[in-house]
């Protein structure tokens, strides 16, 4: 992954936590990793909802928004991902949903654009 990549995602990644913790959440967790991937946010929603956040960031809409790049291989590795991340919590009983946030980057880094799906899978 280039450096530019990763850059984009980190700072789409910190945007997200700002939103979400402005919005009263509770961030347990970021960049959780084992071999098999990452997860980028586990969170408390402001019912207590465990929610996983999947980010995608991008700096433009020429392939469309990050949201539209979630396929169907990246929701079962998330799946797999928040089956273990549970499992390794005790958490295996407990509700969960998966929400995606897509951030549009402006040139200058700044947010132009943030979708937030909730239950996006």
């Amino acid at each position: 992954m280039s450096d530019r990549r990763r850059e984009t995602g980190r700072i789409g990644e910190a945007v997200a936590v700002r939103r979400l913790r402005r919005e009263g959440w509770q961030i347990i967790e970021t960049n959780w990793r084992t071999r098999l991937g990452e997860l980028d946010i586990i969170a408390r929603d402001g019912d207590g909802t465990l929610v996983v956040v999947e980010v995608r960031t991008t700096r433009s809409r020429r392939f469309g928004y990050g949201f539209q790049s979630v396929d169907f291989r990246k929701q079962n590795q998330v799946r797999k991902l928040v089956l273990q991340y549970a499992q390794a919590r005790g958490w295996e009983n407990e509700s969960m949903r998966i929400d995606v946030i897509s951030i549009l980057l402006s040139p200058q880094d700044e947010p132009e654009r943030i979708d937030h799906l909730r239950g996006a899978f």
